[in-house]
């Protein structure tokens, strides 16, 4: 897609540059079939007769701004899946969660109910939440005297809208264990959701979802989140973004929590104030 206009006007290049803008999103030149493919869509809704015309449109026209959305919505990669880097998960359970209740309850509010707070930030359509609030649940469930609350954003609204709903499809808890498939899923035979699940409502109390672009100036989220799942996300960004991104984020991590970052992204974080304690997991000091 290397779209000219008569005039000279370099629309693709127009249309990558206000989406890296808008959310950080870096689409090299090698993109550019994936681009047209998936906007393709918007094309024919349009009655256009190819994408130069909508990207006229989009870029010059007036009153585009719900289009852009549903064009971030498209262009925004949304992969996902439950346990998807399950040694994550490990850490959580077996490190974080004890480490900062005993420290929630040997600091000031010692003598109170201690509460976790974790933070999926590109939440997509909350299988890393629910993960998230799964695993916090069982060790509930093991005896450990605690609340937890999980906020899941995105900038895709479409994908938020997901994740509050909670249904899934039977085919996307493959990686999910039988036991907790058992304990915090639905299923109904009735024929109009045959094939699909939902988290149960005791799971779903703790999980809320909000819309947040990671390149705003300042988030709208507490400033002592225990953990911040931020995990392939980064490298969809250029280096100043990664680093601008990084440290807004550690403002909202308490001391002695974590930010943990995608298998391909722990090069990505070199920030003062943040420990490296495992290859993708990092502790503000």
């Amino acid at each position: 897609m290397n779209v000219m206009s008569a005039g000279g006007t370099n629309y693709s290049d127009r249309f990558r540059e206000l989406i890296r803008s808008l959310t950080g999103i870096s689409l090299p030149q090698s993109k550019v079939v994936m681009i047209e493919q998936r906007l393709r869509k918007r094309v024919i809704a349009f009655g256009l007769p190819d994408t130069e015309a909508y990207l006229h449109q989009l870029l010059d026209g007036q009153g585009m701004e719900e289009e852009l959305r549903i064009v971030i919505d498209l262009i925004t990669t949304n992969t996902t899946s439950f346990f998807r880097e399950s040694d994550h998960f490990d850490f959580l359970a077996n490190e974080a969660l004890p480490n900062r209740l005993a420290a929630a309850r040997s600091g000031p509010k010692a003598g109170r109910k201690p509460r976790f707070k974790l933070w999926s930030a590109a939440a997509s359509e909350g299988a890393e939440a629910y993960t998230s609030a799964m695993v916090l649940a069982e060790a509930q469930r093991r005896g450990t005297t605690f609340d937890f609350a999980v906020l899941g954003t995105d900038i895709s609204q479409r994908m938020l809208e997901r994740g509050a709903e909670a249904v899934y499809s039977s085919d996307q808890l493959s990686t999910v264990p039988p036991e907790l498939v058992k304990r915090y899923f639905l299923s109904s035979r009735h024929p109009s959701v045959a094939g699909k699940v939902r988290v149960v409502p005791e799971l779903r109390r703790h999980v809320r979802f909000r819309h947040l672009n990671l390149m705003d100036e300042t988030y709208p989220v507490d400033r002592d989140v225990d953990l911040i799942f931020l995990r392939n996300v980064l490298i969809y960004f250029d280096q100043v973004d990664q680093e601008r991104v990084v440290a807004r984020l550690a403002n909202h991590v308490a001391p002695g929590g974590y930010l943990v970052v995608g298998h391909a992204e722990s090069m990505v974080v070199r920030m003062d104030g943040l420990k490296q304690v495992r290859p993708t997991i990092f502790q503000k000091v």
